[in-house]
């Protein structure tokens, strides 16, 4: 089907992945409308990194009101609805678990209902988590292994997908998860490890006699890359039926190394710049996880290909950029 006058809704679009989804979107001529909470108080910096801000046509929506989803798409008649709204941070779910729970499955279960209400034809694509799965002691988890959420966030993420599986089942509508493992670009919040790593040693790199304070490098993370992995959720909903995937790129690496790679390609020695701080370490944490995507390479033909040291040369020549402006 040619996409040209093709619609999309992204909730939460002002993030990360909502920002790279609406450049691949627009690259495929796609009307595209987004959410947020508040649209006026939003610098809406990551569509000016990516040069589209005047493509996207932005609206106030929260995802604890009902009424404020239903009433958006009515209004937008979308063909494609993409949910990546919600709180996105593992250690703030167990800071506000109630904040947390709300704006992910209230927000999603909303979703779902006012698309059964309105028009049952509307594909949608919701955004899991490969947190789901806790730790998968270094074994490569797919769609049917067990969940052993250990966080409020994986929690909340884990209420979504059963979701969509029952709306799937009991009302026959076109809806899926992307179960996506960690994911990084640029447009990362400096809230989020990488980023602070990359951020703080670009600084450091530059003459800054600072410390990068850092929790436990020992954990393991399936770290992939966010452009691609946006990629697998238009696919997703470009298939004949509706189905879950697991988002992932099968290779595990360890805080540790990612931090060392970042060092290196700096010319430094990571142990002299970096301060462990046990304050930092959290309540529950998932020691490794792994994903296996051999169901995405089949049905959707895709295949993350960035490798951990391109995602970390990715992020320092933009962190780099940035410094220098």
């Amino acid at each position: 089907m040619n996409n040209i006058n093709k619609k999309a809704l992204i909730f939460g679009i002002t993030g990360q992945d909502g920002a790279y989804l609406s450049k691949l979107l627009l690259e495929k001529s796609y009307i595209i409308s987004g959410t947020s909470r508040n649209v006026n108080s939003d610098k809406l910096l990551n569509f000016d990194y990516l040069h589209i801000k005047d493509n996207i046509n932005m609206h106030s929506v929260s995802t604890s009101n009902y009424e404020e989803i239903y009433e958006i798409i009515k209004k937008i008649e979308p063909d494609e609805i993409y949910n990546l709204s919600g709180q996105s941070s593992v250690a703030s779910s167990f800071k506000k678990p109630q904040d947390s729970f709300e704006s992910i499955s209230l927000g999603n279960l909303h979703i779902l209902e006012a698309i059964r209400k309105i028009n049952s034809s509307i594909k949608f694509y919701n955004a899991c988590s490969g947190e789901c799965f806790g730790d998968t002691d270094g074994k490569a988890v797919n769609e049917n292994s067990p969940f052993k959420p250990c966080s409020p966030y994986a929690i909340a993420k884990l209420s979504t997908y059963w979701q969509v599986k029952l709306y799937r089942k009991a009302y026959n509508l076109f809806a899926c998860s992307g179960i996506l493992f960690n994911h990084e670009s640029p447009l990362r919040p400096k809230g989020f490890v990488t980023r602070k790593i990359i951020s703080t040693a670009v600084k450091i790199a530059n003459g800054s006699n600072e410390k990068l304070i850092l929790g436990d490098l020992s954990i393991k993370r399936d770290w992939g890359w966010a452009p691609e992995y946006v990629n697998a959720m238009w696919m997703m909903l470009q298939l004949s039926s509706a189905d879950d995937f697991v988002i992932s790129t099968g290779i595990s690496s360890s805080l540790e190394m990612f931090v060392t790679i970042v060092f290196e390609k700096l010319g430094l020695n990571w142990k002299e710049h970096v301060i462990v701080d046990k304050d930092l370490f959290r309540p529950s944490e998932i020691q490794s996880n792994r994903g296996d995507s051999s169901k995405a390479e089949k049905n959707l033909g895709w295949k993350a290909k960035y490798s951990i040291s391109e995602i970390a040369q990715s992020m320092i020549d933009n962190e780099k950029k940035d410094f220098r402006q």
